[in-house]
Formats: structure tokens, C-alpha cells, sequence
């Protein structure tokens, strides 16, 4: 199932408007072979809500990021959650230096 620009905002939960519409045509464009891996990025998504993480559009580059906000007891969990994800759908994720933050880059 290949998803919209527009059904890919209302599933990471953003108000629809021509500047975020831009915003994920950028990302969908930048992030290698992203018609294979979206519905993957949804499941994730719904996923990592009750852990209190997300993902997210980067304000600072092209990409869909993952941010881990969770409780300082469950950040391990849900790092390990992305990094199995990760590995199961061979998706090139880049860690964000300092933060518990992931750039997900594409298929490998």
C-alpha cells in the first residue's frame, strides 16, 4: 500500500497545509526507496506511541526522524525496539550525536 503525502501527515498526526505538504514531499524525495519502507515508519509509529516516542518530520534536514522521549527506565526498551525495527526492514538509520534521536535515512 503506497500512502499520500497527505494520509503520511494524518498518521504522524500533523495539520495539513501546503508548508508540510512540501515538507514530506521533500523527505519522501530525500529518503532512498520510501515507497518500500512507509508503511514500516506507520507500524513503527503506532509502536512507539504508549513509550512516549515518535516520529517526526526534522525541521534541520530532509528526513523523518525518531525521537525518543521516554521515561528515563524505558529509553533502553524502546532504543532497542528502533534498532530491531531497524534491522527487520534494513533501514539505514543515523543516531543523532548527544541525543536519543535517529535520522531514518532510507533502505540500506
Amino acid at each position: 500500500m503506497r500512502y499520500t503525502v497527505e494520509a503520511m501527515l494524518t498518521q504522524l498526526g500533523y495539520t495539513i497545509n501546503d508548508s508540510v505538504k512540501k515538507q514530506m514531499e521533500s523527505i519522501i524525495n530525500n529518503t532512498r526507496d520510501f515507497s518500500d519502507i512507509q508503511k514500516h515508519i506507520i507500524q513503527l509509529s503506532d509502536t512507539l506511541k504508549p513509550f512516549q516516542a515518535y516520529i517526526a518530520m526534522s525541521n534541520s534536514n530532509s528526513y523523518l526522524k525518531i525521537k525518543n522521549e521516554s521515561p528515563k527506565e524505558s529509553i533502553k526498551k524502546v532504543d532497542e525496539m528502533i534498532q530491531e525495527w531497524a534491522t527487520k526492514y534494513k533501514i539505514n538509520l543515523q543516531k543523532v550525536k548527544g541525543k536519543e534521536t535517529y535520522y531514518i535515512l532510507g533502505k540500506i
